[in-house]
């Protein structure tokens, strides 16, 4: 194998974990940040009910007068896990929070807690003891209820929807044989415009993470397929009009999720479980993959239970995030320079939001955490590589699902920011390009999740599929069965076409991304899939 493959296989290889040292290499000298979190951390791997996994902030793109906020928990759900199957945790606060000024604290609050109605007793051990038809139907035996409240700083919460039902657990086509019908019925309208939606789907985030089996395989061929296909997750999304998440003329918004629960969980000799103390946080999460593959072991649970403005405080984390380590590993093993430390280059893309895109006005407190102009209007024609691309309403302004943040992140990490230049090495990213399903074109917008109907487990995107789907989402299989197809990359000017917003990007940080970046990247050698 020549040096130039060899090199171009590693970075395939190391495409996860580079993009959570880019992340990291953001917080900068005021991190400690949140976190894509798929069982991330010692204490919540432990809790996977608390876990969050992702969170998404985007202008709706069938509604552009509204945002949509969607945050997920229980990674790695296997569709056919029964007779339990999967449900939120009752005694705990799963919250989306907002910061509308730019001083790192949550200003609104977006919270759901929930009930169970466990109907099985000493009867039957099934979930559900004949077909689900609705979401009332006798046949279901385990049920959720929610209530969302909005709680603003310095006032009572405002109960927003109460005793609304959450989608079930998609148990499989002979016990739900009409998923959809579920679905849409678990769509609750709130008070005061928008709607609400809490149940299962698939898991929407799309990556090779492979990097833990010793460098994908230590002979690199454990790469290009989703890790997560075939997977479902536990989802809350939300729809309000923009005016509801903005303060004054400042468009951007600050966007992070949280778990908290009682500190003490109690376990009975009966079997029972019960919770006490007040309630801490347990996890946290904002910008993708910080915790899961930067942070160290010693470090992650505190990580998590850190709130934003207290970012700049534990030096340690600071350390690991202005000199990342994976960037110098990638240069020792395979010669691909790293950009030299410290790493400021980056600092407004996760920190602060990007002068005339995503910062907010006035004084910004320096944390972790996604941000989202509202007034830019959703691109006609998305591009998975967000402002790299050309697409100024996707990734980093805000998140939208079919954003490839792997790719984006890779790219910035290994200074295609400082140089202007994209890394010809990195341009497959890691080779995973979207996700298993194809989204919805409404809310909430994550795909339906896998049934548990589907033979075997998730496989990772390998082409059997998981969970039902027979998805060929390795390169490989692609390549095999599909004609090339570039994606969209920034092949127009931001002002020449009236989607993009003609926003300024004056911060030195975007500037190379906004040159033509993407379509260079995906010219050289990237042949993915047009999501």
């Amino acid at each position: 194998m020549s040096r130039n493959k060899n090199i171009k296989g590693v970075i395939a290889c190391l495409s996860a974990a580079a993009v959570a040292a880019t992340c990291s290499a953001a917080l900068f000298a005021a991190e400690i940040g949140s976190a894509s979190s798929h069982r991330e951390a010692p204490i919540i791997a432990g809790d996977p009910q608390a876990d969050n996994t992702d969170v998404y902030a985007f202008v709706s793109p069938d509604a552009p007068d509204t945002t949509t906020l969607v945050a997920n928990w229980l990674p790695f759900e296997e569709p056919a896990g029964g007779p339990n199957f999967y449900q939120f945790a009752e005694d705990h606060n799963y919250d989306i929070n907002i910061d509308n000024n730019g001083d790192a604290k949550a200003d609104i609050v977006y919270r759901w807690t929930f009930k169970t109605n466990d109907a099985r007793g000493t009867d039957t051990f099934l979930y559900n003891n004949g077909p689900v038809t609705t979401l009332d139907d006798e046949n279901l035996l385990v049920r959720q209820t929610y209530t969302l409240e909005q709680i603003n700083a310095n006032s009572d919460p405002v109960t927003l929807v109460e005793n609304a039902p959450v989608a079930p657990s998609h148990v499989g086509d002979a016990s739900m044989p009409d998923y959809q019908g579920l679905r849409d019925a678990a769509i609750t309208p709130v008070e005061g415009g928008g709607q609400s939606f809490a149940g299962q789907a698939d898991d929407p985030f799309f990556l090779d993470l492979r990097v833990f089996d010793l460098l994908y395989g230590g002979d690199l061929s454990e790469t290009g397929a989703d890790t997560l296909s075939g997977y479902n997750v536990q989802s809350l999304a939300l729809q309000v009009p923009n005016s509801d998440l903005t303060a004054g003329n400042d468009p951007v918004v600050g966007v992070w999720s949280t778990t908290s629960r009682p500190s003490m969980e109690i376990r009975g000799a009966d079997g029972t479980q019960s919770f006490k103390g007040d309630d801490v946080q347990v996890s946290r999460l904002g910008m993708p993959l910080v915790n899961e593959l930067v942070v160290p072991a010693g470090l992650k649970d505190a990580f998590n239970a850190l709130p934003p403005e207290k970012d700049a405080t534990v030096p340690e984390i600071v350390d690991r995030v202005n000199d990342p380590e994976l960037p110098k590993l990638i240069e020792a093993i395979y010669g691909i320079p790293a950009p030299a430390a410290p790493r400021d280059d980056i600092f407004s893309i996760f920190l602060t939001g990007i002068e005339g895109l995503n910062k907010p006005q006035g004084k910004v407190t320096p944390a972790e955490m996604l941000r989202l102009n509202t007034s830019i209007p959703p691109a006609a024609e998305p591009s998975p590589l967000g402002v790299l691309g050309g697409d100024n309403a996707g990734f980093p302004n805000g998140r939208r699902l079919a954003d490839d943040v792997v790719d984006i992140e890779i790219q910035a990490l290994e200074g295609a920011v400082r140089t202007g230049e994209i890394v010809e090495a990195l341009a497959t990213g890691d080779g995973v390009f979207e996700n298993d399903l194809a989204f919805s074109e409404s809310f909430p917008y994550v795909a339906l999740p896998h049934s548990g109907s589907g033979e075997g487990v998730p496989s990772g995107g390998v082409a059997a599929g998981g969970g039902g789907m027979a998805a060929e989402s390795s390169s490989e299989a692609r390549s095999e069965t599909t004609a090339p197809t570039p994606r969209a990359s920034a092949t127009t000017a931001a002002g020449e076409d009236e989607s993009i917003s003609a926003l300024p990007i004056s911060a030195g940080v975007l500037g190379a991304l906004l040159g033509g970046l993407g379509l260079v990247m995906w010219r050289r050698g990237r042949t993915g899939v047009e999501s």
